[in-house]
């Protein structure tokens, strides 16, 4: 079952997962333009760019641990990565310019009252560095292991991301603690192959 899964993983071109990544953007388009997005447009626009980012983003994460197992998606890693950046963007567009009208002012007291934003906020200035290096010339520039490095970001943004969700909903739910305990058990993971690591090399 994982060797077909793997076969099938290799044979997908990068440009099927873009495509399909792009799939709930257009579905949001197209509500919009026929206004099936309820009485709130901008805050369903917020809330569904910012989960979708949030799965993309935990998808990644996940890559590493599923090819200890066998399962190598590793081909799929960067557009994933990409797809979350770009819902991500999308959130917080839509919440400067729609919801905050590009105010400065506004923006700020929003920061400064509201620590969720700001933590979200941080999670999403840390990933631009990320986006900008998701290509093969970056990798060249600055060498595999600098980017290896920088892209250990992704662990911090995912706590950010979590955190940020957690705190913006006024009722904990199910759904927050999933994602909460999704990024714990990675996280937990991803300590314990460093440590086999070290263990193996010492």
């Amino acid at each position: 079952m994982i060797d077909a899964v793997n076969r099938l993983a290799r044979r997908v071109p990068n440009g099927v997962l873009y495509v399909m990544g792009a799939m709930p953007f257009l579905w949001l388009v197209w509500m919009t333009a026929t206004g099936g997005l309820g009485p709130d447009p901008v805050k369903y626009i917020e809330r569904h760019a910012g989960l979708w980012g949030l799965q993309l983003l935990i998808a990644t994460l996940a890559i590493t641990p599923l090819r200890r197992i066998g399962l190598n998606l590793i081909k799929m890693r960067r557009a994933l990565g990409v797809l979350s950046f770009f819902y991500i963007l999308l959130h917080f567009s839509t919440w400067i310019v729609l919801d905050m009208g590009l105010d400065g002012s506004q923006i700020l007291a929003a920061l400064w009252k509201r620590p969720y934003i700001l933590i979200g906020f941080a999670a999403f200035v840390a990933m631009v560095p990320l986006a900008l290096t998701s290509n093969n010339l970056a990798i060249r520039r600055i060498g595999p292991k600098a980017w290896s490095r920088l892209h250990k970001l992704t662990y911090v943004i995912a706590i950010g991301g979590v955190v940020h969700y957690l705190l913006l909903v006024k009722v904990i739910t199910v759904e927050p603690l999933i994602y909460a305990a999704l990024v714990a058990t990675l996280l937990a993971l991803r300590a314990v192959g460093v440590s086999r690591r070290r263990t193996t090399t010492a």
